[in-house]
């Protein structure tokens, strides 16, 4: 549940961001985010429906000033889920579905807004490991 992600190239974003209403936290919504979560992997993952991974993120308060531009300084969020899927299509799909739509729908009653925004995965990349660099200087030497 709370295990590392993979998400292979390719993959399509879904990026949700949640207004909640004032006065709810988000120890208010916490279920009602596991519930709706646990329908999607369990009814859509992998050869189910194309589902492939999500996170929750809470907005921390923390602005970069180094990487923001422009007069906002700071969210006009609260949370944000971010999924990933294989096609927009089957992303479409299981929100269709009517267990999903309750279990979003029980979240919605404490938010003033939601947006979903998608995203096409344009290049991905992390550090090499120490092992990776050590294997190259053999190589190379």
């Amino acid at each position: 549940m709370f295990g590392p992600i993979t998400i292979p190239f390719g993959a399509k974003l879904l990026f949700n961001t949640v207004k909640l209403k004032p006065g709810v936290t988000y120890d208010d919504v916490e279920l009602a985010l596991a519930e709706m979560c646990h329908v999607v992997k369990e009814t859509y993952g992998g050869d189910k429906g194309g589902f492939i991974a999500g996170q929750v993120f809470r907005f921390s308060g923390f602005v970069s000033e180094e990487g923001s531009l422009g007069g906002q300084h700071g969210a006009d969020h609260d949370l944000v889920i971010a999924t990933y899927w294989q096609t927009f299509d089957e992303h479409e799909r299981s929100h269709a579905d009517a267990v999903f739509r309750e279990k979003f729908g029980q979240l919605a009653e404490m938010c003033v807004e939601t947006r979903e925004l998608g995203y096409e995965m344009m290049w991905q990349g992390a550090p090499e490991g120490e092992g990776a660099h050590a294997a190259e200087g053999t190589q190379a030497a």
